[in-house]
């Protein structure tokens, strides 16, 4: 696998992951935006109605013909939020030149022209987007943000962020809000479009058996000739120490069969080299099977239905999820504080940090097993500032020590404690 990276034009990026591993060419458009109030509704819309036609073709029922055509080509969009930006995304897998039974064919290129077309030439009526696409999406949309309530586990962890990023751009819900949605229209939302193709910063991502002249097909392609050059307006992650002075407890009820314990952790850490040793903690707490949370929450005290614990790095985070029976609240807390305790105390054996960097190591080797996910690699690379290939990467895990944990340990203090009950 060979990764490099090129300057289109001020803005745009052309990244290639150049790889013969796979069957597949993985092709994806990435735009990437500050997160805020005022436009995370409308960024939530938008791949959803650019997925729905393009100039030239007009309907989901001739860009599915198309992609039939190019023997059974997928095509899909989807949204995220990282750190304080939202994040459109759009792929198109395709089958590489290599194995095509026409050797005269390009699938490389029609692939490219394809996306580019559906991110950035998108069907249009009267100037504007098509209403009918735009109103659907809105309803589609509004679907999404009603039903967030049904994933129980999802919505506690959304609240908590909510809790703890109250009126910052983090707090958000990345399909925006349901009171937003009457205020935008076909116009209104095409006229946002063409601010955010021009402002935001544009990554596009080239993975599978790559053309030579890659660089070319995308400089010379009509589409992307139109952009313009731009000082991209995102947020480049830092790492923040953060000390939380007082904890918060947030109680809410719902009809719920298992209560949901959420608890946000923030970091005081400031340095970069630190986020290694902050993933090794995390992997004793509560990341792996063999982690304090679990063995001491679920297997031994019985407290919990599910522990575990994630890191949120662009954040400086860690969120600690338990499903719970809901008697078992201030006893499974009681618990869970132990295990942030002991840990600072240095109570894990070094047996526990080896065999943490283990499992991390092998998922990081595991990268490179799936298009997508180096694809995703690469963007976090990108966007984090700091770019570290998969072989330092699993180096700078590797030299992690005990006493780099507990002093991660000693930088951690509970921010939130968030319980859904009934």
């Amino acid at each position: 696998m060979e990764y490099k990276q090129t300057e289109i034009k001020k803005g745009i990026k052309l990244h290639t992951i150049n790889t013969n591993k796979f069957k597949t060419n993985l092709i994806s458009i990435i735009l990437t935006t500050k997160l805020n109030k005022e436009n995370v509704t409308k960024n939530a819309i938008i791949p959803a109605v650019l997925r729905r036609g393009t100039a030239n073709l007009k309907t989901l029922e001739e860009i599915n013909k198309k992609l039939e055509e190019m023997y059974g080509a997928s095509l899909d969009c989807g949204l995220d939020k990282t750190g304080d930006n939202q994040v459109l995304k759009f792929y198109i897998e395709s089958v590489n030149d290599e194995f095509l039974p026409n050797k005269n064919e390009n699938m490389l290129k029609t692939s490219l022209e394809n996306i580019i077309e559906t991110v950035f030439n998108p069907y249009l009526e009267n100037n504007y987007f098509k209403k009918e696409y735009v109103e659907q999406e809105k309803e589609n949309i509004k679907q999404i943000i009603e039903s967030k309530i049904d994933n129980k586990a999802r919505f506690a962890i959304d609240r908590c962020i909510e809790e703890m990023y109250k009126n910052e751009a983090y707090g958000l819900y990345k399909y925006g809000y349901v009171e937003d949605l009457q205020n935008i229209d076909e116009k209104n939302l095409y006229e946002y479009y063409m601010n955010l193709i021009n402002q935001c910063k544009i990554d596009i991502f080239v993975s599978g058996i790559i053309d030579d002249n890659i660089n070319e097909m995308i400089k010379n392609n009509e589409n992307i000739k139109k952009l313009k050059e731009r000082e991209p307006e995102y947020i480049i992650p830092e790492i923040k120490p953060k000390i939380s002075e007082q904890q918060n407890t947030i109680e809410e009820s719902m009809e719920v069969t298992q209560g949901k314990l959420i608890i946000g952790l923030d970091l005081n850490v400031e340095k970069e080299e630190q986020r290694y040793d902050v993933m090794i903690y995390n992997s004793i707490l509560g990341g792996s099977a063999n982690s304090k949370l679990f063995q001491n929450v679920r297997e031994k005290a019985s407290l919990a239905y599910t522990a575990s614990s994630s890191y949120l790095g662009y954040k400086n985070n860690i969120f600690i999820k338990c499903g719970i029976e809901i008697s078992n609240y201030e006893k499974a807390v009681e618990i869970i504080k132990q295990q942030i305790e002991d840990m600072k105390k240095g109570d894990f054996t070094e047996d526990e940090v080896e065999n943490a960097k283990k499992g991390i190591i092998a998922t990081v080797k595991s990268i490179d097993d799936e298009q997508d996910t180096e694809i995703i690699y690469w963007f976090g690379q990108e966007l984090s500032n700091y770019k570290t290939d998969i072989k330092d990467y699993m180096e700078k895990v590797s030299k992690v020590n005990k006493q780099n944990v507990i002093d991660i340990a000693n930088k951690i203090s509970i921010n939130t404690i968030y319980f859904l009950k009934n």
